[in-house]
């Protein structure tokens, strides 16, 4: 009976490559996918971290002085004392920025661009 090809040193060596591969893939997916899971399950909890560095390292911001924020960086305080606003509101405060006001009026750092969008409406 004749004797099956026997694989060759190269052939061996393609498949252990793509075995270790498939491994770091397999690894990295699983990587990904705690991370995802990690900040989904506790959405809420990294909200709150989230918020309360942005208000901290935006303490000194005219805007939320102006609202009486007063350094606080809790959630519950936020939404009492900063109201929802529109662009019309905040108006004066982005043509200062615009007309090269560069002290924390609205953000802690330097606003260097603003960018416009439209809204297109398609009737059909």
């Amino acid at each position: 009976m004749p004797e099956a090809p026997k694989q060759n040193q190269s052939s061996k060596k393609n498949v252990e490559y793509d075995d270790a591969i498939s491994n770091t893939i397999r690894n990295n997916n699983k990587k990904a996918l705690k991370y995802i899971e990690d900040v989904t399950i506790n959405v809420d909890e990294i909200q709150e971290k989230v918020l309360a560095e942005i208000l901290s390292s935006s303490a000194l911001v005219e805007y939320l002085q102006r609202h009486g924020l007063d350094g606080r960086t809790d959630r519950k305080t936020f939404k009492k004392v900063v109201p929802v606003v529109t662009y019309e509101d905040l108006k004066v405060d982005i043509d200062r920025i615009a007309n090269g006001d560069t002290s924390p009026i609205i953000c802690s750092k330097p606003i260097s661009e603003f960018l416009t969008r439209s809204v297109y409406q398609i009737i059909i």
